[in-house]
């Protein structure tokens, strides 16, 4: 298989960047790309599209995260984690699981997070790692992002354990600076591990060992279709599918009551996965993002024969 997903459980120290061009050359496809980028220090699940999968990388990036993470408290570093330099000590007040459980429970929701100097968003085209790598400190607009649940795991002296669930967007680092700051102190993430990326569990995880020792043969491979069986399902008969291969804007019964704008996921006769469509109106859907090789199969070309 060169067109799918695969999970693979990133290992300490090595960027989302290289994973997925290690993986791409170890299965031999023409184009990969990971989804959601985890820092070199973070570890877990890192979808990597290959091939015609890569069309899907965001839809997939819409899901929720599920992080497990270690904070240190006491001490702030100009990272936000162990790579960076410690900037800040402060004294540890005393933690009952109570206290800590209301602290946590504010961050649970929307609310606006500043992103980290240490990240790669780009202003003036200047990723801010850059910039804080000189020494500079640029004002950072706020982004929205979204927590469904938080929860403290263990504390063990000044380690702090937690898991959360998390929107697009947000920044681990971040949030366990501010989770130290509502308990009275600083702190800094020691360890970070996505265990999970909605809608993917982390039994079909892979390593990269693995992947080397088949070459991507046999493993848990999600399927296109499956990647995005989160989204509605438009079933399209022959003579419709053949007009959304082309292009076109098709009449689907299915999508009459659907919302203006809404991703859904089209299926051609035979049960064939064709890709993406958006509703454009009522009872209409336009092509989002179409698998090349299954389109084509309702879009023949026209014979060249006299």
């Amino acid at each position: 298989m060169t067109d799918g997903i695969l999970l693979l459980d990133k290992p300490l120290g090595l960027s989302s960047t290289a994973a997925g061009l290690r993986v791409r050359r170890l299965v031999g496809a023409s184009k990969a790309g990971h989804v959601g980028s985890l820092d070199p220090l973070a570890t877990g699940m890192l979808p990597i599209c290959i091939g015609e999968g890569t069309k899907l990388a965001s839809e997939i990036l819409e899901g929720d995260k599920v992080y497990r993470f270690q904070i240190s408290l006491g001490q702030r570093t100009s990272t936000g984690d162990v790579e960076g330099e410690v900037v800040e000590n402060a004294p540890v007040p005393p933690l009952a699981p109570g206290a800590i459980e209301e602290v946590l429970k504010h961050f649970v929701g929307d609310t606006l997070q500043i992103p980290p100097m240490y990240s790669a968003i780009k202003q003036g085209g200047v990723p801010l790692y850059r910039r804080a790598r000189a020494g500079e400190v640029v004002d950072r607009p706020p982004r929205k992002i979204r927590i469904e649940s938080i929860e403290a795991i263990d504390l063990k002296g000044p380690l702090l354990d937690c898991r959360a669930i998390c929107g697009k967007g947000t920044y681990v680092r971040v949030l366990a600076e501010d989770i130290a700051r509502g308990l009275g102190t600083v702190g800094h993430v020691t360890s970070l591990r996505r265990e999970s990326v909605q809608p993917f569990g982390p039994d079909r995880l892979v390593t990269l060992e693995q992947i080397e020792s088949t070459q991507g043969i046999g493993l848990p491979w999600v399927t296109l279709d499956e990647a995005v069986g989160h989204l509605r399902l438009v079933s399209l008969p022959p003579e419709t599918a053949r007009r959304m291969a082309q292009g076109q804007v098709v009449e689907a019964p299915e999508a009459l009551h659907l919302a203006l704008g809404e991703t859904v996921r089209l299926q051609g006769p035979g049960s064939i996965f064709m890709g993406l469509g958006r509703i454009a109106a009522p009872g209409r859907v336009a092509p989002k993002r179409l698998v090349a090789e299954k389109a084509s199969e309702y879009n023949p070309r026209p014979s060249t024969r006299p």
